[in-house]
């Protein structure tokens, strides 16, 4: 399966709240914090509706 790493570049501060929770929900807990997750739909639906806040890098296993 393949990989990503999920770190936050952007505060939430100004953001709607779903994208707090989304963030939350990816186990990312402040900026620059990161997190490598196994890609299906539902995380790839979350990794979508933060883009604008996170940077997304493969990770090779």
């Amino acid at each position: 399966m393949k990989k990503v790493r999920v770190t936050q570049i952007k505060s939430t501060i100004g953001y709607k709240k779903e994208d707090k929770r989304t963030l939350e929900a990816l186990g990312i807990k402040k900026i620059n914090h990161s997190v490598i997750k196994t890609v299906n739909p539902c995380i790839d639906g979350m990794i979508n509706a933060v883009s604008h806040l996170v940077k997304i890098e493969e990770v090779e296993e």
